[in-house]
């Protein structure tokens, strides 16, 4: 594994406003070509990009000073505010891989990975800064609160604090440093299966690759208005950030309360492109709110993070007539997104499977395959796990070779590929290619869903159950999706006191729920925890999850 270091700058032909392979590189020639255009819209407040770009290389050059030297590794500890999105900035210039935490987590699940990242120095904002002493707990380091006057919370810990005024004293300010393709250029912490985050590593060169695919593709530009759905912890918010930027943009990032009325935001901020999970819009339509032509002015309508249904496609396009829909696919260590397809009405919904629109085709430059449980190529039109391969392709789980080995494939590619060494990612998707070529995508193979978007490992919210007092075992299944519910989880645990078996007071669901809460983000809590005297098994003695799934499935139909 390459840790974050400072090199030459490659370029990534073909050559667009992304010119280079710095993920910042973007920003810099919008900087340079736009100084005076909105870059940032937060609320009432609006930043240009000379503003942002002045303001990242102080913060840069105090990020430095905090460290003593070139952080390695950038702890961004901030929620949809000027410190989470500048000091994104402020940690590529100054040379380190950015760590985006969220002070909505629990903060033992932020100290696990902060400890696993090693970070070097922590960016907070002023809301997050009243966490400090907890998610520092296990590794005390630097704190830069570029725009607080105090961080109380950090007295004791011992380490140094710089503030407003400190900050703004920093030598500098710094210039951007330039790291070599191979660098680190963000870190981000997916659910693990054994309880422990998996930690994902994307290059300046795997994130280059897609900006370059993305920008030849759409052509934004300095005119476009990018919504901002998704929290920085989640690597779909890279496509906003940096593709805005990349074109001279402006990004209007949505607060949470925003998101129960999307249409009212895009019309009011003026957007052109808007970019979310399918079921971010999954009230509108429930509520039928998302009536045709209500959103004229769009664009390009990109959706990512889970299946997008047919109906959801339909209606958005009637909302937005004048935008492209597209759905977009891809696993964090492929980088944001591989592969997409774009919606063309009556054409796309004969090509849905399962009622969910196809993921598409993979981008320029990587190469899809199907394979069976053997690694080898199924037959046309038959299932098995979707693999990926090229440049976006991340170069293995942080500081863990052997989950690397298990999720990469390595294999010599053919002569007409060149006979080089090809890295093939197992997604972990069951997939079988369509007759007109795109890819459909049917579920996982495994335990692992996606909730919102975000990537959950059923064994995680299992391990935590666990934890609780009165759990002696737990089981979570994916209550599959149903007209306009989305996909839910249910758990099932069983108490360690089997005297009390028969007592459901021992345990009650709602005290689960709010411990659950205290150990896992809210997107990863169960709809329903059900407690049981034991869990079913079947007849090779496994836990039965199929017939949890048909329990969970048959209450929430009966309206539990």
């Amino acid at each position: 594994m390459t840790d974050t270091g400072v090199g030459g700058v490659g370029i990534l032909s073909p050559a667009s406003i992304v010119p280079g392979s710095a993920l910042h590189s973007g920003f810099q020639a919008s900087a340079s070509a736009y100084p005076d255009r909105p870059a940032l819209v937060l609320a009432d407040r609006s930043l240009t990009y000379a503003e942002i770009d002045a303001t990242a290389r102080q913060w840069a050059a105090a990020l430095v000073a905090a460290a003593g030297r070139a952080p390695g590794r950038v702890g961004l500890f901030a929620h949809r505010s000027q410190v989470s999105y500048i000091g994104m900035l402020a940690a590529l210039y100054a040379g380190a891989s950015v760590v985006p935490l969220n002070r909505t987590m629990p903060s033992e699940r932020t100290r696990v990975m902060l400890q696993a990242a090693g970070v070097d120095v922590l960016l907070v904002d002023d809301a997050s800064a009243r966490q400090v002493r907890d998610v520092l707990a296990d590794r005390p380091v630097p704190i830069v609160a570029p725009l607080g006057e105090a961080v109380p919370d950090a007295a004791g810990l011992g380490v140094r604090v710089l503030t407003r005024a400190d900050v703004d004293r920093a030598d500098g300010p710094a210039a951007p440093a330039r790291p070599a393709p191979e660098d680190v250029a963000y870190l981000l912490f997916t659910s693990g299966s054994t309880g422990t985050p998996k930690g994902v590593p994307v290059t300046h060169a795997n994130v280059a690759h897609f900006l370059a695919v993305n920008q030849e593709r759409y052509g934004f530009g300095p005119e476009d208005r990018f919504s901002q759905t998704f929290d920085q912890t989640f690597d779909l918010a890279m496509f906003d950030l940096f593709m805005a930027w990349g074109a001279g943009a402006a990004l209007v990032p949505l607060q949470p309360i925003q998101l129960l009325s999307p249409v009212r935001f895009v019309n009011e901020s003026g957007l052109t492109v808007w970019f979310s999970v399918p079921s971010a819009f999954a009230l509108l339509r429930r509520r039928g709110l998302l009536t045709p032509d209500c959103m004229p002015a769009l664009r390009w309508s990109l959706f990512c993070g889970e299946a997008l249904p047919r109906e959801s496609a339909e209606a958005w396009q009637a909302a937005a007539p004048a935008s492209t829909v597209e759905n977009l696919y891809g696993p964090t260590e492929a980088t944001i997104a591989c592969t997409v397809h774009r919606w063309r009405g009556e054409e796309s919904a004969r090509q849905c499977v399962n009622g969910t629109v196809p993921i598409g085709r993979p981008y320029r430059g990587l190469r899809a395959r199907i394979l069976d449980e053997h690694d080898a190529d199924v037959a046309a039109g038959e299932i098995g796990e979707l693999c990926i391969a090229g440049p976006q392709v991340f170069p293995g789980y942080w500081r863990d070779d052997a989950q690397t080995a298990q999720r990469v494939l390595t294999e010599r590619s053919a002569q007409e590929h060149g006979g080089a060494e090809v890295r093939w990612y197992r997604t972990g998707d069951r997939a079988k290619r369509l007759p007109d070529g795109d890819y459909a995508c049917l579920g996982r193979l495994d335990s692992q869903v996606k909730i919102l978007g975000y990537r959950i490992e059923l064994g995680e919210v299992e391990a935590a159950l666990r934890r609780l007092p009165g759990v002696a075992d737990a089981a979570v299944v994916d209550v599959p999706a149903d007209g306009d519910r989305p996909v839910e989880l249910a758990a099932f645990v069983t108490r360690a006191d089997s005297a009390a078996a028969l007592e459901s007071a021992v345990l009650e669901p709602a005290a689960l729920d709010e411990g659950l809460r205290e150990l896992v983000p809210a997107y990863m809590v169960p709809r329903t925890i059900t407690v049981l005297g034991d869990l079913p098994v079947n007849a090779n003695g496994k836990v039965d999850r199929k017939a949890l799934r048909a329990e969970a499935a048959a209450a929430r139909a009966a309206g539990s």
